[in-house]
């Protein structure tokens, strides 16, 4: 699996349909998509899945008016339940030959997190894009049984370590995406599936996390041998003592080749909450675009400092800001919407 600092042909998108997602904002959500759209299409092709013709025209009309490159979007009819890309999405793989480079997609049977009833339509969806790219598409097994993952749920370097966490996977009674298939078996489906040779496995997430311990919200790799990891500095919130174990665990960290990589901090946000639940705010979550990073941001004084701090170590790309705010209402962000197609 490639890096997703690394060249993409396209990024991968679904246009927002479902309004349990995002109560009572669902406009307002199309207008961010507007500008996601807007941020990334200079740099390259946005692939957008809409649910019908009537979904195309509404979502063609929201990125003109925005100010979105309609030409610069390939619209895909297909219907989906949610539009989180990042986990339902076609998930890339690449192989290099002498005088070539091929890439096909992987399916990891989608199932909503091991938590909700509806994805049969998103679990269609890297199906889809292999048919609509002509793409080889790999079938993921662990035994007699279709293997789960979710992009959110792992981060690699494109050299053969892959990032993910305890929570997320290896809990087992919480949202089992795989049950009884243990550590070992994880690592080895993550080998043949993605060519990960180095797998490390971080704690857990951040409070709030509807998916139960998604990594990209707490650790990225941001070139082959450098990756932030957040950091709470407030002893009192309730991510502190997590967040902290996950700095104690990444100190073993070694990549494929052995050397020990660097590890920047990066803040939190304030706590933002909803019905008086805590959403997942966090600067993690990223996306790295060909001209582009794209950085959540939360009308917090940490905004300015995640920010020059991002801006720092992507100094061949743009860093910008997206409110997200509105965002989070649906647990997840910029990262979690996004699906890269390497070149």
């Amino acid at each position: 699996m490639p890096a997703e600092w690394e060249h993409h042909e396209a990024t991968w998108l679904a246009w927002p349909h479902n309004p349990t997602d995002w109560p009572d904002k669902l406009d307002t959500i199309r207008w961010v998509y507007g500008e996601i759209v807007r941020k990334i299409s200079p740099g390259e092709l946005i692939r957008m899945l809409v649910n019908s013709a009537a979904g195309e025209k509404t979502a063609r009309r929201y990125l003109e008016r925005a100010g979105g490159d309609p030409t610069r979007v390939d619209f895909i009819r297909h219907p989906t339940n949610r539009g989180w890309m990042r986990d339902s999405g076609p998930i890339f793989v690449r192989r290099q030959r002498k005088r070539s480079t091929d890439t096909a997609i992987v399916q990891f049977h989608f199932n909503a997190w091991a938590k909700y009833s509806d994805w049969k339509k998103d679990r269609r969806v890297p199906e889809v894009a292999a048919t609509h790219l002509s793409k080889r598409l790999f079938d993921a097994q662990t035994g007699d049984r279709s293997f789960v993952l979710e992009g959110g749920g792992i981060d690699v370097n494109g050299r053969g370590t892959l990032l993910t966490t305890e929570e997320c996977y290896l809990h087992p009674d919480i949202q089992v995406r795989n049950p009884g298939l243990d550590r070992k078996g994880y690592e080895k489906a993550l080998h043949d599936y993605l060519g990960a040779t180095n797998v490390f496995w971080l704690a857990g997430g951040v409070t709030g996390d509807d998916t139960h311990g998604h990594v990209d919200d707490i650790c990225r790799f941001v070139d082959r041998k450098t990756l932030v990891l957040i950091r709470e500095e407030n002893t009192k919130d309730l991510n502190y003592g997590p967040l902290n174990e996950n700095w104690e665990r990444i100190q073993d960290l070694r990549l494929e080749d052995g050397s020990r990589p660097e590890v920047i901090a990066l803040p939190m946000p304030g706590p933002i909450f909803f019905g008086g639940d805590r959403l997942p705010a966090s600067y993690a979550n990223f996306y790295i675009a060909n001209q582009a990073v794209l950085v959540p941001t939360f009308n917090d004084p940490k905004d300015r400092v995640a920010l020059g701090l991002l801006g720092e170590l992507f100094k061949d790309r743009t860093v910008v800001g997206v409110h997200a705010v509105d965002l989070v209402l649906g647990f997840g962000t910029l990262h979690c919407l996004t699906q890269q197609q390497p070149a």
